[in-house]
């Protein structure tokens, strides 16, 4: 388990610029994902750049629709859902909950 992420100031990818927050809570990961870590560095530098991403409010490999979403979660209050994907690694997913007390770094295959 890594520790509390806490808000941080972001430029999100939009066309405005605007300066956004959103508090990330704790961060966690499941066990595939930790396992993988441990057995693959290239996996871990991945996992480490999306997790920037996401915290920047680049949502990674998601519909416009699915995007769209994210930042209306981020004005509600709701869940925010990231995909990320590169050659020859494992796709993964971030989940900040609607709450922001935790952020989970998993599989799809594990949701």
């Amino acid at each position: 388990m890594l520790p509390d992420a806490g808000a941080y100031p972001l430029f999100c990818g939009r066309k405005e610029r605007n300066l956004i927050s959103f508090n990330m809570g704790r961060l966690v990961m499941t066990r595939g994902v930790n396992d993988q870590i441990a057995e693959n560095e290239a996996f871990a530098k991945f996992v480490m750049s999306s997790l920037t991403r996401h915290r920047r409010g680049d949502w990674g490999n998601l519909s416009d629709e699915d995007k769209q979403e994210n930042e209306l979660s981020l004005k509600e209050g709701f869940r925010l859902l990231s995909a990320y994907e590169s050659e020859d690694l494992p796709k993964i997913w971030i989940i900040t909950e609607a709450d922001r007390s935790a952020t989970t770094i998993l599989f799809p295959d594990e949701y």
